[in-house]
């Protein structure tokens, strides 16, 4: 047995997966991150000599935040830690496996409020341009940019997309969001357009009855992972010219902020993202007043 393994086994770390999943109802990606998460901490700690969840100190857990924060890592991926931490530990507490909960004082990173990287509707058309029209990946990495453009869909939502989540007569696609809610999101034409190129002359020539109806699908015709989404998303922007950073979440901001920039209503943008509160959504008109601070300077005699 490995150091990893034995690792696993003394921090209870399958029996917490199957809490995860059959008890508290967690999605397959939230439990994968949490197990990532406890992973680490396990092996952080073990490293250090500690093999007994209930041996763990206050002092070590602030030690582990510092730790996580020397390794650079973003403010939210620390917070997802820290609330991994108190989750395992509610478990461990639940079960009669530890007395005390060294996690009860542990304070979250203050959440920095940040605004999403954009791209302008000349650097959109660039990356729409860029996957060359003459082979089935090509046609692919058009639909998933139009979609991931054209809906503001997550990448977990784009990869999950199967094709009777597609009502392409009535310009609409159903997209299964966090926490399994179900939303309808409206397409425009072009994404229409490119998603029946790619069905209809591309998809056919990929599916080797291992899609399990997945829309986008990989060059074994498997479904599409989030790991290959990124990768086309990044290889697209590098081809288009683009030196900023470019994620499949870049084009969902690019999504709601165009929107807002032409006018929408705030609470329909809301409804398209799958954002179960409106505070989610309004970091988006900090996006669009600085759009509006941009355009005031450039042509306002005085500005």
């Amino acid at each position: 047995m490995s150091r990893a393994e034995a690792a696993a086994r003394a921090f209870l770390l399958e029996q917490f997966r199957d809490y995860l999943a059959l008890e508290a109802g967690h999605s397959v990606n939230t439990v994968d991150g949490y197990l990532r998460d406890l992973t680490r901490f396990a092996t952080w700690l073990d490293q250090r000599g500690v093999t007994d969840p209930g041996r763990v100190t206050r002092k070590q857990l602030r030690e582990f935040v510092f730790a996580l924060k020397d390794l650079g890592l973003a403010t939210a991926s620390i917070r997802r830690q820290v609330s991994a931490v108190r989750t395992y530990y509610g478990f461990l507490l639940g079960e009669g496996r530890v007395e005390l909960d060294p996690s009860d004082r542990l304070e979250l990173p203050r959440r920095g409020r940040t605004l999403p990287g954009t791209l302008s509707v000349a650097e959109v058309e660039a990356m729409l341009a860029a996957p060359a029209a003459d082979s089935p990946l090509a046609w692919r990495d058009r639909a998933l940019l139009e979609l991931g453009y054209g809906a503001g869909l997550r990448v977990s939502e784009l990869c999950g997309l199967t094709l009777p989540d597609l009502a392409l007569s009535e310009g609409l696609v159903r997209v299964l969001g966090k926490g399994s809610k179900e939303r309808l999101v409206p397409i425009g034409r072009n994404v229409i357009g490119s998603v029946s190129v790619y069905l209809h002359q591309a998809r056919s020539q990929l599916d080797r009855g291992k899609s399990r109806e997945r829309l986008l699908l990989n060059v074994r015709g498997e479904p599409l992972s989030r790991v290959g989404a990124w990768g086309i998303v990044k290889r697209c922007a590098r081809l288009g010219g683009i030196r900023k950073r470019v994620t499949p979440h870049t084009l969902r901001h690019t999504f709601a902020t165009h929107l807002l920039e032409g006018g929408a209503d705030l609470r329909a943008v809301q409804e398209m993202l799958g954002h179960a509160d409106l505070s989610t959504t309004q970091i988006y008109t900090h996006v669009d007043r600085e759009y509006l601070r941009s355009v005031h300077r450039q042509f306002h005699p005085r500005g």
